[in-house]
């Protein structure tokens, strides 16, 4: 952990390097369970949407505009929000977030009026779209390049096991008879815990346990773009690590990558339980039911950062993203086949293919604004990049939240997800186009 010719970087004591392990490792404690509270203060929404629905009279369209408005929020915030990382430090900006997602979760119950709910919901995303570019500010400080994946595909179950979670608590409430309200109060008080906690148990950086240590740019696999990564104390504008990454083929295929994945995601993750209810699931089940698209989603993304770095040849994690993604567009079109049938059997079907379709597309989605974009910047310039990443994204994710439902209001849900399987199917093509421009020598050199 030193760097030849830079002063400003020395190996630790024995002592040094025990505290930073320590620290280390409560840092990263604190990004995965941390972003979970993050989701208990965001997923509830989709989870109390059939409550809104059933006891204030709005339809799919209605709750669309809450979810297209805020995500068009969140979007805005992720352009914003991330350069604020690579200035101001990850910690800081992830406990900015959580705080200002608890006050305007308390806010939310005050008045039921739509207009009231898209503005303190738009506000709240706002403060929530801080939350992963703190992440991956933190994280790439604190590891070093060779294990990315490794610790990417660990760190990125956070926001599939939020989601679990986030369905799990709000389901529980609902189950002891709380009203749609209490989906928000409740969890905005939990998480205030969550954010002391989250306060006293992470460091900004090893610089802020031992002056002069660093991890993040130190390692054998050194990021694509070195010019946004040489270590020095400058802090890089936005315009200049735009104006970098865009003349990069890479880069502009990720962001079309990701908005693309996120049409996907944003459907599965906001309409998930009003499509249970609308099959025939009762509230309590379906927000219990909906937890399997998330937490399989974990098991993926965890295997595919495995599964990259173990096996990816020079940086290329595309492959295995590819094989996932054909297999979603199974998914895709046997949820289609099964939402007519209308049995017990055939929504239990749908509830497992929904489990296999958050394996299949969490995986791949993770790695855009993970793995990849580290492997691309590096630790200096990540809050901006993935900032751009998933600002991008969220337009993506905004388009699916009004789409989803106005196309459920007027086709019904099977034409829903006969469109979902088209996108699929342009998401295992651009993958595998990305692969294929990007690391052209593969091919050659196995056939040699």
């Amino acid at each position: 952990m030193s760097a030849p010719g830079n002063p400003t970087l020395r190996n630790p004591t024995p002592e040094e390097a025990l505290r930073l392990s320590r620290w280390r490792l409560s840092t990263f404690w604190v990004m995965l369970l941390g972003y979970v509270g993050y989701y208990l203060v965001r997923g509830n929404l989709s989870v109390a949407m059939p409550l809104l629905s059933q006891e204030l009279g709005y339809s799919n369209t209605d709750l669309a505009i809450i979810l297209t408005v805020s995500e068009v929020m969140y979007s805005v915030g992720k352009f914003t929000t991330g350069p604020l990382a690579d200035k101001l430090g990850g910690k800081t900006v992830f406990l900015v977030g959580m705080a200002g997602a608890i006050v305007f979760n308390l806010l939310f119950p005050l008045n039921p009026g739509i207009l009231w709910f898209t503005v303190i919901w738009s506000l709240c995303r706002y403060f929530l779209s801080m939350g992963w570019g703190g992440i991956m500010k933190t994280i790439g400080i604190w590891y070093e390049p060779e294990r990315t994946g490794t610790v990417m595909g660990l760190i990125s179950i956070n926001f599939q096991f939020g989601g679990v979670a986030a369905a799990l608590f709000a389901g529980w409430l609902i189950s002891l008879g709380m009203g749609w309200g209490k989906l928000f109060t409740i969890p905005a008080l939990v998480v205030t815990g969550v954010l002391v906690w989250a306060w006293l148990a992470s460091k900004e950086s090893p610089a802020h346990v031992v002056p002069g240590v660093r991890f993040g740019s130190l390692g054998a696999r050194k990021p694509t773009l070195e010019s946004l990564s040489h270590e020095n104390e400058t802090h890089l504008g936005f315009r200049e690590i735009f104006a970098t990454l865009i003349r990069v083929r890479l880069f502009r295929q990720i962001v079309v990558f990701s908005f693309v994945a996120h049409l996907l995601r944003s459907t599965f993750m906001y309409w998930t339980p009003k499509i249970l209810v609308d099959l025939g699931l009762g509230n309590v089940k379906a927000a219990l039911s909906s937890a399997v698209f998330p937490l399989m989603g974990c098991l993926g993304t965890i295997f595919i950062g495995w599964y990259t770095d173990r096996f990816s040849r020079d940086g290329n994690r595309t492959g295995m993203m590819t094989l996932m993604l054909a297999g979603l567009v199974g998914c895709m079109l046997g949820i289609a086949l099964l939402i007519p049938m209308q049995t017990e059997a055939s929504r239990t079907g749908i509830v497992v293919l929904l489990g296999l379709s958050g394996f299949l597309m969490y995986g791949p989605y993770s790695l855009s604004a993970g793995a990849m974009a580290l492997d691309l910047v590096g630790a200096r310039a990540i809050g901006t990049c993935t900032g751009i990443i998933d600002g991008v994204g969220y337009i993506g994710g905004a388009v699916a939240s009004w789409g989803a439902g106005v196309m459920a209001d007027r086709a019904g849900w099977r034409e829903v997800f006969y469109a979902l399987a088209v996108i699929s199917v342009f998401c295992t093509y651009w993958t595998w186009h990305m692969g294929r421009s990007n690391w052209p020598t593969h091919r050659h050199k196995e056939r040699a």
